[in-house]
C-alpha cells in the first residue's frame, strides 16, 4: 500500500506556536501531504498522510521544533489518501479538556506497554476507564471498561467528579487504568485524575492503535473496532481497515447492518439521525452527495465528502 499515515503528538511548550504554522503548512503542501495538524502553546497533535518521502520530510521538520526530537508517531498504510486536503490550525489546546491548570509535562500516569496491559487490566483491583467519546466506545472497547458516555472530552472532568466517590468508596484508592485511541487524551486525563488525589494511575502507551498493532488477536482483550478520524473510519487488529463507514449527515460510524436499514441513504441519513433531521436538511445532503458522486466520476475529490474535521477531538 503506497500511502503512509502518521498519527503524532508531542506536549512541549512553544513560545510562539503561531510562527510555526506557515512553514509547516508550506512544507506539507510542497510534499503533497494531506491531513490535519493542530498547534498550540502546549505542543502539536494530528494525523497526516502521503508518500513515504513526503511524510519523512514533514516528520523531519517537526522533530526540529523545540522539544519535538522524540516525537511520538504511530504509523499505518493505506491504498489511497484518507484525507482530501491539508490543514494546520492554531488552537488553545492540542486536545481540548478545558482545564488550564492541568499540565501533562508536570505529572501524568505511569505508562504501560501493550505487552503489559493485559495483566494490569485483568487485576480485580484495577478500574479500567475508556476516555473516548460515546460514538467511539460504541464500536469497540476493552473487556470490562467503564464507558463515561461523554459527547466530548470536555465532559470528562465533570464525569469523574460525579463518580469519584464511588471509585474511592470506603477509603479505597484503586489502580486506575485509562486508554484512548493514540494516547494523547490520556496524557491529560491521567494528569487530571492524579490532581484529584488518586496516585495509582496508569495509561496505555501508544493507545489502542499501538495495542492493536502489537498484540496478536488471540491474546487480545479488545472487542470490536477502533474509530479513527480519517476516511478509514475504523481499524482492527493489525491496523487493518474495519467494516465501518461514516454517515455524512451526523458523523456517526455505521456498521454493515446499519447500511441495510431502510433509514440509511448514503450521504443523506442513517438510523442514528433520521428522526433528528428535517426534510430540507436531507434535500441539502442529497445535493451534496450528488456533487460528490459527480466529482468521483470525474476522478477528482469533493472536499465536502471527506470525514468531518476532528478538530479538538482529534486523537494523535
Amino acid at each position: 500500500m503506497p500511502i503512509r499515515i502518521a498519527a503524532l503528538y508531542q506536549f512541549t511548550p512553544f513560545s510562539d506556536h503561531a510562527a510555526l504554522r506557515d512553514p509547516l503548512f508550506a512544507l506539507c503542501e510542497k510534499e503533497g501531504i494531506k491531513g490535519t495538524l493542530l498547534l498550540a502553546h502546549e505542543g502539536i497533535n494530528g494525523t497526516i498522510a502521503g508518500s513515504d518521502e513526503g511524510i519523512e520530510a514533514v516528520l523531519g521538520h517537526i522533530r526540529t521544533l523545540p522539544g519535538c526530537a522524540d516525537l511520538d508517531v504511530k504509523e499505518a498504510r493505506a491504498e489511497k489518501l484518507p484525507f482530501h486536503r491539508m490543514k494546520v490550525r492554531l488552537k488553545s489546546e492540542i486536545v481540548t479538556m478545558g482545564q488550564p491548570d492541568i499540565d501533562p509535562l508536570e505529572d501524568v500516569g505511569a505508562y504501560v506497554s501493550p505487552q503489559e496491559w493485559n495483566s494490569l487490566i485483568a487485576d480485580e483491583d484495577t478500574v479500567l476507564i475508556d476516555t473516548r467519546n460515546d460514538y467511539e466506545v460504541a464500536i469497540g472497547t476493552f473487556q470490562g471498561a467503564i464507558d463515561p458516555h461523554t459527547k466530548t472530552f470536555r465532559e470528562f472532568p465533570a464525569w469523574f467528579q460525579a463518580h469519584k466517590d464511588r471509585l474511592t468508596a470506603e477509603g479505597r484508592k484503586p489502580k486506575v487504568a485509562m486508554f484512548c485511541t493514540g494516547g494523547i487524551r490520556c496524557e491529560k486525563a491521567t494528569a487530571y485524575v492524579k490532581a484529584q488525589g488518586l496516585d495509582d494511575v496508569y495509561h496505555l502507551k501508544g493507545g489502542i492503535l499501538a495495542y492493536l498493532e502489537q498484540i496478536p488477536e488471540e491474546q487480545s482483550r479488545w472487542e470490536g473496532d477502533c474509530f479513527v478520524f480519517d476516511e478509514r473510519v475504523s481499524v482492527r487488529h493489525g491496523l487493518e481497515r474495519g467494516d465501518y463507514g461514516l454517515c455524512r449527515a451526523c458523523r456517526m460510524p455505521i456498521s454493515p447492518e446499519d447500511r441495510h436499514s431502510p433509514l440509511y441513504v448514503e450521504g443523506v441519513s442513517c438510523p442514528f439521525c433520521y428522526e433528528t433531521r428535517s426534510e430540507e436538511q436531507r434535500r441539502r445532503y442529497a445535493e451534496r452527495q450528488k456533487q460528490t458522486e459527480l466529482a468521483g466520476a470525474r476522478g477528482i475529490p469533493h472536499v465536502g465528502s471527506t470525514v468531518p474535521d476532528a478538530g479538538d477531538d482529534a486523537d494523535g
